[in-house]
């Protein structure tokens, strides 16, 4: 019986204007949720984390980057790094997106680079893993996933300094955006192998303590019965998460 407590991950992308996100974080900050029974997290666009911080101050809603770069500081145009994450009101950042990976050639190696340094800038990675269509179709799925973790973890692994309060999350690429889901079995199956290999590779009790979200097309009308899986500790959640009734009908899924 799992005892991780649940969270709910909204990433907005690229997505909301101040007035349209302001109306949403009004949303979220002035509804009851029971924190004791889920964590709640808001990923803006970098432009809105200002705005976030300011609106959400006081309350127990975690701020998350959406991206950053490895390095402190430096000439890197368009880039941000985990310091002006963190002074911008952030806790978290998510890595590895697989639109990351797909549309900007994101590496796992790259991956593993950020994650070190996001862990030692007192950031919680939140680091994202999945096949696409073709790799499930031709059975590769664990191929896939096993050589993401194995690569995207590397450093911390091998220096065994990878904290429990890291976050996995895996989404399979064929069910983001496309309204398509995997079965909470598909589901279940794959976060099983993240947490067996997190536990042969990383250890019993920090694979035990390591939550593993699903990411692909959640909804209010799956939530409950993705959550009902053993390993399934929560969600990231695109669409659904900009609008304020779907998102909050989503963290109350404990509800009923």
């Amino acid at each position: 019986m799992k005892n991780r407590k649940p969270l709910m991950a909204a990433n907005w992308k690229m997505n909301l204007s101040l007035d349209e996100a302001r109306d949403l974080l009004a949303g979220i900050k002035g509804a009851a949720i029971d924190f004791d029974k889920v964590d709640v997290l808001v990923a803006p666009p970098f432009t809105t984390l200002q705005l976030a911080r300011e609106l959400l101050s006081g309350t127990d809603v975690f701020i998350a980057g959406q991206n950053m770069h490895w390095e402190a500081k430096g000439a890197f145009t368009g880039e941000i790094s985990p310091l002006m994450l963190k002074e911008a009101g952030c806790t978290h950042v998510i890595l590895g997106h697989s639109e990351r990976r797909a549309l900007f050639l994101e590496t796992s190696e790259t991956v593993n680079q950020k994650v070190e340094a996001s862990i030692e800038a007192g950031l919680t990675p939140i680091v994202c893993i999945g096949e696409t269509l073709e790799e499930r179709e031709e059975e590769k799925t664990f191929d896939i996933i096993g050589a993401q973790l194995r690569e995207s973890l590397k450093s911390k692994c091998q220096q065994g300094k990878l904290p429990e309060g890291l976050i996995m999350a895996y989404e399979p690429v064929w069910a983001i955006g496309t309204g398509k889901t995997a079965t909470p079995e598909q589901a279940q199956e794959a976060h099983l192998f993240v947490r067996r290999w997190l536990k042969e590779n990383v250890g019993h009790d920090t694979g035990e303590a390591i939550r593993i979200l699903y990411g692909g097309s959640v909804r209010p009308e799956n939530i409950k019965e993705l959550m009902s899986q053993p390993d399934i500790d929560g969600a990231l959640i695109g669409g659904a998460s900009l609008r304020a009734d779907s998102f909050l009908s989503i963290i109350r899924f404990y509800e009923g």
